[in-house]
């Protein structure tokens, strides 16, 4: 089925708690993969602005990630480092492997890239330069906490 893009809501928002939700203040994500009712996996089609950052740096216990750069140029941070990644660059994260990443935009400019990512569960997630974790709930949902598995507050 194909993708009126025009027609994909544009996601500026995160669940991520308090101090942490101006990371990715700039983030704005179109969620393709739910447009065409895609069930196994997620791909969503996200911008980032200048400044903006993909999510903290985090890895996943049981999902699977990918991204493709459309547009732009974007720091990505690994275990390993740092490296430039620009359109037609591609990158991925095997689930289980404690190897933290984000995408970071220091460009002047919008990037845009394509992140795919299976929908295994349960999956935790882990953000190893911040007291936070991501678990899932009974019902399905996240919930994240600090490491020793207290809830945020507010």
């Amino acid at each position: 089925m194909r993708i009126d893009l025009s027609s994909v809501p544009v996601e500026t928002g995160t669940t991520y708690p308090q101090p942490f939700a101006p990371v990715v203040a700039g983030r704005h994500r179109q969620r393709v993969g739910n447009a065409v009712g895609l069930k196994n996996f997620g791909v969503n089609l996200t911008t980032l602005m200048p400044g903006s950052a993909s999510a903290l740096r985090h890895w996943h216990s049981a999902q699977d990630e990918f991204i493709y750069i459309v547009q732009g140029e974007l720091l990505l941070v690994t275990n390993q480092g740092e490296q430039i990644l620009q359109a037609g660059d591609m990158a991925g994260f095997a689930a289980g492997i404690a190897n933290g990443h984000h995408l970071i935009n220091q460009s002047a400019l919008p990037a845009t890239y394509l992140e795919v990512g299976d929908r295994t569960m349960p999956d935790r997630a882990e953000y190893p330069d911040v007291d936070l974790c991501c678990l899932p709930t009974a019902d399905g949902q996240r919930q994240f906490t600090h490491k020793d598995g207290t809830a945020y507050e507010g």
